[in-house]
């Protein structure tokens, strides 16, 4: 099927919905020319699926699987990418053609088990999705390797295979073994509390040598802060946008999963607070005159209208909330527009810690700014109070007398 007859019209199973997928499209504020790249990947896919003789009633992710197969070996596969499709099948499913899912893979053992372990850890620890899937991901190699065929083996598992797995994985990925060590742990623990293994191995697991609060947090200088706010354009919806973001980072410390989340309701203006949601809890604070007039700016005049709660949105159609890594990517934009190389989010929440101790704020305010669950986690910015460490420093041995 030729470009030009694709700009004419369309044939096959999804010829009846290409008019309603337009109009779609266009509610949700999609450019023209974007709209146009949909229409055209609707049309192959339809001009296809009459070819190959495959009915609406059987389309599915699988059928999409398939057509992008097709092009791939012909040589198109950015062109027609998985990715791509996601609008199409949203609107299909919202007029009610049921859009089957792929088949689900067979379930080994092995995934039974890491099933049940991230199970046990919503149910009885309460930890996160995302938690709970970094977990498994650095469980999956250990497990993996106590399968025997289609079975897996771990009532015979002993001590010393515990250490010897770890101690080639810290040889194989040095890297990864910081968090595979207390994953591990966790999951021995259960595998004895579940009856799995007849003894807790959780103590075989072979202990790291890392010094906590050994390191300096990466604090960015008030300049730098400053160059990071004025690289935005404040003329655009983006730059408000990045603008509000930035200033709630480096003002309130928050982290950038708890950015992503704020939602308007969050924000109480009559009262001045904010309501933050990290790490399972919800806790106030105040909001700075400086953070609610860059929120406000940016929420009053450029924020996009949508029926999304999320404080920040994507600024180009559909409008949606922002994900981590988008605000990661606010951040890293605007360092390198400031010219500061590469700056992760994070150094913002170690940056408004350090100007909150330069402006003479206790440690223990600090913790309770980012809500620390533990005062020995602030305790790590005494290192950059230079003022006080020099009123406690004591000489150096000799050093009165070569004065």
């Amino acid at each position: 099927m030729s470009w030009s007859r694709a700009r004419l019209n369309i044939s096959g199973p999804l010829a009846p919905y290409f008019a309603g997928f337009t109009q779609w499209l266009g509610r949700k504020g999609y450019a023209s020319a974007v709209v146009r790249i949909h229409q055209r990947r609707m049309m192959h896919l339809s001009y296809w699926m009459g070819a190959e003789q495959k009915d609406i009633a059987a389309f599915g992710l699988a059928t999409v699987d398939a057509f992008i197969a097709v092009q791939a070996a012909a040589g198109s596969f950015k062109t027609w990418r998985a990715g791509s499709w996601t609008e199409l099948l949203e609107y299909l499913r919202f007029v009610g053609v049921p859009v089957a899912e792929r088949p689900k893979p067979v379930m080994t053992a092995a995934d039974a088990l890491l099933a049940r372990y991230a199970c046990y850890e919503v149910t009885q620890r309460g930890l996160s999705v995302r938690t709970i899937d970094r977990t498994i991901l650095a469980l999956g190699p250990f497990v993996a390797s106590r399968m025997r065929g289609d079975r897996l083996e771990l009532e015979t598992l002993c001590a010393s295979e515990v250490t010897a797995f770890v101690v080639d994985r810290t040889r194989r990925d040095p890297g990864s073994v910081a968090h595979l060590v207390t994953a591990l742990r966790s999951l021995l623990r259960y595998l004895h509390v579940a009856g799995v293994t007849p003894v807790g191995l959780a103590t075989a697991v072979p202990t790291l040598t890392r010094w906590k609060l050994s390191g300096l947090p990466k604090a960015l200088p008030a300049d730098q802060v400053a160059a990071l706010l004025a690289s935005c354009d404040l003329n655009t919806e983006v730059g408000q946008r990045d603008m509000a973001i930035l200033t709630v980072l480096s003002r309130l410390g928050l982290r950038i999963g708890e950015v992503a989340g704020l939602r308007l309701e969050d924000i109480d203006w009559r009262t001045g607070e904010l309501a933050v949601t990290g790490k399972g809890r919800t806790e106030r604070l105040p909001l700075p005159a400086d953070v609610g007039a860059a929120v406000v700016s940016y929420v009053t005049e450029w924020r996009p209208k949508t029926d999304a709660r999320q404080v920040f949105l994507c600024a180009y159609a559909p409008h949606g909330p922002m994900a981590r890594n988008t605000v990661t990517n606010v951040v890293a934009r605007a360092a390198r527009r400031a010219g500061l190389g590469v700056v992760h989010a994070h150094r913002l929440r170690h940056s408004a810690a350090t100007a909150m101790l330069t402006a003479g704020a206790s440690l223990a305010e600090i913790g309770q700014v980012l809500r620390h669950q533990h005062a020995l986690t602030t305790t790590i910015y005494a290192k950059v109070d230079v003022g006080s460490l020099r009123q406690v420093a004591r000489s150096w041995p000799g050093s009165e007398v070569a004065a």
